[in-house]
């Protein structure tokens, strides 16, 4: 619920689309209804030159992002310092990259306490926070 959450306030007001969410999974996952619950999670990264390309599941009919432009994406190279990235939706794939980061071997989305992301299914249900590495301690991206 990282798009209908408010930063002041950890009880979201729109209790009808946290409903309908948990409804959907509930009848997906419990009643067996064929329908998709879930937004795009995180899959696997593939790594070529200075970009990297994330695979998802459950993207169904395709990846959107409202608003135009993606956002929400860091990246990092083997020094663990995050940068804010440009990407771009490619298919049913992200394709992360910034000129900061010429040897890339990271990507997080969403990895804040009030993230600004827009990655969705066609569906209309939001990809899920990730990050590809297992650094410890918090780490915050740098302009």
């Amino acid at each position: 619920i990282t798009d209908i959450a408010h930063l002041e306030d950890i009880h979201p007001k729109n209790k009808q689309d946290v409903g309908r969410r948990l409804a959907r999974i509930a009848l997906s996952e419990t009643y067996g209804r064929e329908m998709t619950h879930s937004g795009p999670t995180y899959r696997e990264k593939k790594i070529k030159g200075s970009k990297v390309r994330l695979m998802f599941d459950h993207t169904d009919a395709g990846l959107v992002a409202p608003g135009g432009k993606l956002k929400g994406f860091a990246i990092a190279g083997k020094d663990s310092q995050l940068v804010w990235a440009e990407a771009e939706i490619d298919g049913d794939e992200v394709v992360v990259w910034s000129d900061e980061v010429k040897k890339p071997v990271a990507v997080r989305y969403g990895w804040a306490n009030n993230p600004t992301c827009n990655l969705y299914n066609k569906v209309g249900l939001p990809a899920s926070p990730f990050r590809t590495d297992s650094w410890p301690g918090v780490r915050v991206g740098r302009k």
